[in-house]
Formats: structure tokens, sequence, C-alpha cells
């Protein structure tokens, strides 16, 4: 609309060169407009999803360090890191973790959903999401509150080698429930403490981002697994593939988890510290909200968790992820 005034005398479009553009737009390659008044013009930009071009409205809030800045992502805050170490995303809505990248790994180490909308009250489908105080269906809502509950930067360090960032989720009383803190260093290393008075359920639900699912190793898990599918033990091998719909926890209190990826020809070393379980997922073919048909393809989620055994009032677990 260009208002009382204003005429358009010519304009030429014109569509981009096949397979040139990620963006679903037409170019306006030549345009001509008489104005009998003053205008001022504004750019507006939106950010596509890095993976596959979804588009999202991207915000500068306020800079809160060189290091540190807050953004809004469509109806989320998000909290960026761009350091020496290497740039992460981490959204204020569940504390979450959906985007790590190294200094030295040009491609992202999580997995985020191609059509992820940032959308309030939604949990985020990707990254690392906080199940707690429960898991899976244990109460209402699925996985727990704290994914989908706007938490606070509490806490921050940066030095030449090091940021440390600490998130924490405070009750209707302004008490403290949990806290979680995120170290990046070469490595990212999370440690999630309970601060509730019950004991509580808790998960680190790590998407990681693979090049084939088809073309990936699981190593250091063992042979004896629960399938959260038929609900009974069975025995796998080690290393383990994946070909099908796979929901599974091993429960053994294990040092480390090796993601051998053959497309993307790196190593993922998933230490997981004082957990008690270990949740292997991928949906397959089966249609999973927030996710594309063919989002399966990229990812494998590998789970530091407290299931079995619950976490106790100021107890941690943490998860330290590096690449080989």
């Amino acid at each position: 609309m260009l208002g009382t005034g204003a005429e358009i005398l010519n304009i030429r479009a014109e569509l981009p060169p096949l397979g040139k553009s990620r963006f679903n737009l037409i170019y306006i390659s030549h345009c001509v407009i008489r104005l009998s008044f003053p205008i001022k013009f504004a750019l507006y930009c939106i950010k596509p999803n890095e993976q596959k071009g979804n588009f999202m409205e991207s915000k500068l809030i306020k800079q809160i360090t060189p290091a540190i800045s807050l953004h809004q992502y469509n109806e989320i805050p998000v909290i960026k890191l761009n350091h020496a170490v290497g740039q992460a995303e981490i959204a204020l809505q569940g504390a979450h973790l959906f985007s790590w990248k190294p200094a030295y790994c040009p491609q992202d180490v999580l997995w985020l959903s191609e059509i992820e909308p940032f959308k309030l009250g939604t949990a985020i489908r990707g990254g690392i999401p906080i199940c707690y105080p429960w898991f899976n269906n244990a109460g209402t809502p699925s996985h727990g509150f704290a994914r989908i509950s706007l938490w606070q930067l509490s806490d921050y360090e940066v030095s030449a080698e090091k940021v440390r960032l600490e998130f924490s989720l405070f009750s209707e009383q302004r008490l403290i429930i949990a806290k979680i803190q995120f170290v990046f260093t070469g490595e990212c290393e999370i440690t999630f403490t309970n601060y509730a008075e019950e004991n509580a359920q808790a998960a680190l639900h790590t998407y990681f981002r693979v090049g084939d699912i088809r073309q990936l190793e699981l190593y250091n898990l063992p042979t004896r697994v629960f399938n959260s599918l038929t609900q009974t033990e069975e025995n796998v091998p080690s290393p383990r593939t994946i070909g099908e719909l796979v929901d599974c926890v091993y429960s053994a209190e294990l040092g480390a988890t090796l993601i051998q990826d053959n497309q993307l020809n790196r190593k993922i070393n998933v230490e997981h510290i004082n957990a008690s379980d270990i949740v292997v997922w991928n949906p397959w073919h089966k249609p999973t909200g927030g996710m594309s048909e063919t989002g399966y393809q990229t990812m494998v989620c590998v789970e530091s968790a407290r299931i079995n055994k619950r976490l106790n009032s100021g107890e941690r677990l943490g998860v330290k992820i590096s690449l080989r």
C-alpha cells in the first residue's frame, strides 16, 4: 500500500535463478515510484533457521557484553554467544541450548527442527531440552514444565578462554527450583541442579546433528537395554546402529557414549555426569510433532538422565560434549 500521493510508474519483477536462492521470494529488480511527499525507508530482516531455511523474526534487544546479547526469535527471548571459543544460542524458555558451534567446527553440533516456530508455551524441538521434574508421561505436560517455563540469566562470566552462563528457574513464590550452568571452552559442559524440596526425575534430552542416521554408530553402550516400545528388556549389539524407530533406556552408570558419524566424518564424545540412565531415541517414520517427515534422518538423541534413580534436592546431573 503506497497511499495518497504515490504512483508506481514502472516495475519489473523476476524469479531468482533456479537453485540460487533459499527463499521463496520474487526479486524486484526495477521499480520507479513518483512521490509527492518525503518518505523514510526501513530495512526489515528475517532470519532463516540455519539448517533448512525456516523463517523467523530476529531482533536484537540488548547487548549485555561484547560476547553476550539478548535477542527475540519470534515469541521467544534468546541469549546469543559470539566469542573466540565459539557460538551458541540459548532460549530463555526452558534455558534451552539449541545451537552450539565450537570455533573449530563449521557445522552445528546440535540438531534443530527445520520447522521450529519459536512459540511461547510450545517446547522447542531440538537442541537440549531440560526434562524436569518428570520424564516422558509421568505427569502433565509431557517431560515436565521446565522446558516451557521462562528462566532467568542469573550469572555469567567471560574470559579469553571460557564463557560460563547460569540460568535459574523460580517458583511463583520466587524460590529457586532449579539451575543450569553452561560452560563453553572447546567443549560444552552442562550442569543441572535440582533445588526443589522433592526429589525429581531429570534428563538432558540432547538432539545431536548427524549427516545420515543410517551411517551412524553408537559406541560404549551396554548390550542389555529396556525397550520402551515393547516394555521389555532385550539384548542389542554394541556398537549400535539405527535403522528403525528406537526408544530405549540403558540403565547403567556409563562414563561416555561415542557417536561415530560416518557421513560428516566426525566423532562426538558424550560424557554422562552423575547419570543413572542413558536414553537413545529416533522416531524414524513415526509422525512427530514439530518435526518434518524427513527430520529423523539427520538427528539422534543420546540423553543423560536420572529416571529410575531420582535427583535429591541439591543433587546434580550433567553432560560434557566434545568433538574428536
